[in-house]
């Protein structure tokens, strides 16, 4: 064998030695990677397992039993009765609100790891498994209160246009709570309309839906004409609304009897063609059209005389209000007054329905004073007080620090301090915004 086939066959060695421990080297390397990465992983499932929580999410109904609503949500019986137990020395359970959340969550195995009730905007109450038991607390919901500037233009309705503006359907139903001694905001409101509201907006760290507290100022532009109210009180310190001027908003009545509006399908007439008998009599009330179920409210503060069927009305509310007027509600589907009531303004007193003689679903509405029968659409509206004479440079004090803030539409971060001095308001009625 020659020299030069020994050397280069120990070159061969050498390479062929160089890639075996490289070879080597890398299957090491990547053992050593799988182990870490299985070992991550088993870390993230072990964290996955403890802190991942799936919620099962529902409303509570009217009436229902805490223990029985656990089990339905897939709790066992003593599970469930153990969750109550406990929740029961936190809150009452007996103050359960309809419509409210109740959750349940579970770990990705299945395991509880909590159930919360939502018992408003600011408070939840929570039940953790603890050991063999459960412990119970009621916590705060971590918020932020702002006073921000918000508006919207409408195109169909106010609450097509503050939900446009990405804001809850509650605040339309404010608007038309201030507004609603002016307008109907069915009837009323018009393409191009716009609206401004300052006002309170608590923001929630959970991700709740922000809630709306006071309303400091508010403008409805309709039909090139400016509806605007500022929030005050009257001499006893009660809170209202007043217009720029020291007006009281609040009238004697509202401007409809339903809480969300509808179209009116029959006018006040002395000689209208009857859909059913067919033939000519007075129709002295104004039909509203919707549906059955729709909510119904007194127009003004009153006593109830007559909450029953009666012939051709159906069920029938009659009210007795002041200074000589009557209202009645006739075809209702359902009534939930009784003779005798005293209702305040504003109050559900029965749902849109189709008794005695009608066509289909609607509200019969009629208006008397003194025994005489008006037409409400041109009925003008008594108003209440304006502000008083001793509280007038308060009154324009407020009026100037709130109406020029309608006119911002940025957001507005108030301090701590301001927001004490303008304590007060429909949310806050013990105390008066300055």
């Amino acid at each position: 064998m020659s020299r030069s086939f020994l050397v280069l066959a120990l070159i061969l060695c050498s390479a062929g030695a160089g890639v075996l421990t490289h070879v080597f080297r890398l299957r090491a390397a990547a053992a050593t990677e799988f182990s870490r990465q299985a070992e991550l992983a088993r870390e993230d499932a072990a964290r996955i397992r403890a802190q991942v929580v799936f919620w099962h999410k529902q409303k509570i109904d009217a009436g229902t039993n805490f223990a029985a609503e656990l089990e339905q949500m897939g709790l066992g019986g003593n599970d469930a009765a153990g969750i109550a137990a406990a929740a029961q020395q936190a809150f009452n359970l007996r103050q359960m609100r309809a419509g409210n959340l109740l959750a349940v969550g579970r770990s990705v195995v299945g395991e509880l790891r909590s159930v919360e009730y939502q018992i408003d905007a600011d408070r939840m109450l929570e039940v953790l498994p603890v050991g063999a038991g459960y412990r119970a607390e009621v916590r705060e919901i971590p918020s932020k209160t702002e006073v921000v500037t918000v508006g919207g233009q409408v195109q169909d309705s106010l609450f097509g246009a503050v939900e446009g503006a990405g804001e809850s359907p509650e605040l339309a139903l404010r608007l038309a709570q201030i507004f609603g001694y002016d307008l109907d905001f069915y009837t009323d409101t018009r393409r191009g309309d716009t609206f401004r509201v300052v006002l309170e907006k608590k923001k929630y760290a959970n991700g709740e839906p922000p809630a709306y507290g006071r309303i400091f100022a508010a403008e409805y532009l309709n039909g090139g004409r400016a509806y605007q109210a500022v929030l005050f009180h009257d001499a006893a310190g009660r809170p209202a609304y007043y217009a720029a001027d020291g007006k009281s908003l609040q009238k004697a009545f509202l401007r409809s009897p339903l809480k969300y509006g509808a179209p009116i399908t029959s006018h006040f007439s002395y000689s209208r063609l009857n859909p059913v008998l067919k033939f000519r009599r007075p129709h002295l009330g104004i039909d509203y059209g919707a549906p059955v179920g729709t909510p119904v409210q007194t127009i003004g503060t009153g006593r109830v005389v007559f909450a029953g069927s009666k012939g051709e009305a159906g069920n029938l509310v009659q009210i007795v209000h002041a200074n000589g007027y009557e209202t009645m509600y006739l075809h209702l589907s359902r009534m939930l007054v009784h003779v005798g009531e005293h209702v305040e303004i504003g109050k559900t007193i029965g749902y849109v329905g189709s008794t005695g003689l009608a066509t289909g679903p609607h509200l019969d509405f009629r208006i008397l004073r003194r025994g005489v029968y008006l037409n409400f659409e041109r009925l003008g509206l008594p108003p209440t007080e304006p502000v008083a004479k001793q509280l007038w440079s308060e009154f324009i004090a407020v009026r100037d620090q709130w109406l020029p803030l309608l006119k911002q539409g940025a957001a507005l971060q108030v301090r701590a301090q301001l927001q004490s001095s303008v304590s007060g308001g429909p949310d806050s009625s013990s105390a008066k915004p300055k």
